[in-house]
């Protein structure tokens, strides 16, 4: 039995296995994608109508109900924040820090975190809410 043998090249190009590829890719961005930043601190932060969008900011201040101070997700106080935020700080001017304060919380513990990064040099803040 004679087979015939063809040296022409295939004209037509399979897209299945490009479909399959792109497919997988689209998943997994849209996965990816939402996913926050989230530090683990329980916050239940105060309502707003008109919520702005802003940068996110590496540098995040958590103040807990019951005045607890968490610095990218790690516990800490009022007098050991200085030295933590400062090791992070790249460009003192341009760094803006994330407060995410507790609804509950005073506004003494927010105006004291505000004033140990004002002392540092950090001129931005963002106080986050959420949108009722």
């Amino acid at each position: 039995m004679k087979f015939e043998v063809s040296k022409k090249p295939i004209a037509a190009f399979s897209f299945s296995s490009l479909t399959d590829i792109v497919l997988l890719l689209l998943i997994f961005f849209l996965l990816t994608s939402q996913f926050v930043i989230n530090n683990g601190v329980q916050v239940h932060l105060p309502k707003t109508e008109n919520e702005s969008k802003s940068s996110t900011s590496p540098l995040v201040v958590s103040i807990t109900k019951t005045a607890e101070i968490y610095f990218m997700g790690k516990k800490t106080t009022l007098a050991e924040l200085p030295a933590s935020i400062e090791k992070k700080i790249k460009r003192k001017k341009d760094e803006n820090i994330l407060i995410q304060a507790d609804k509950d919380v005073s506004l003494d513990a927010v105006i004291k975190v505000i004033d140990i990064a004002k002392g540092l040099g950090v001129d931005k803040f963002t106080i986050q809410t959420e949108k009722e």
